[in-house]
């Protein structure tokens, strides 16, 4: 399971603003992210830069997410009973994430090759990968 980190924390907080990826998560998951936005908000309530952050971060602004994280990582860290409150919450989430449980057929004949992936976020690294690098002495 990846660490709850301030920006994993926003990104959950604000999924349902980007409506592609709700259909991801279990009602009872939407219900939590309520809940971390709210405390996120109320958190920063007062602070006019995180304010405005939030409200861009709130229409769907990439930029305005990642400086909610920044200041969302300090607050943490600064509040760590703040920071353990609202990543229990975030658990909360991720446990309510639906997993793909579809499979895949494939059939490869006369020597051919094929590559079957499913990605949910990250990279991809996909097919035959030659890395050449020198050794950091040379």
């Amino acid at each position: 399971m990846e660490a709850l980190t301030a920006s994993v924390i926003v990104t959950l907080a604000f999924t349902k603003i980007f409506e592609k990826t709700i259909e991801k998560f279990t009602e009872s998951a939407l219900v939590q992210m309520d809940e971390l936005r709210k405390k996120i908000w109320d958190k920063f309530r007062g602070n006019v830069k995180v304010e405005t952050a939030l409200r861009a971060a709130e229409k769907g602004s990439k930029t305005d997410l990642d400086t909610v994280a920044a200041y969302l990582q300090v607050l943490m860290h600064e509040q760590p009973d703040f920071a353990e409150e609202i990543r229990a919450i975030a658990k909360e989430i991720k446990a309510g994430q639906k997993q793909d449980n579809s499979s895949m057929t494939q059939i490869n004949q006369d020597n051919a090759k094929g590559w079957q992936t499913k990605v949910d976020g990250g990279t991809a690294y996909i097919g035959d990968i030659t890395v050449n690098q020198s050794s950091p002495n040379s």
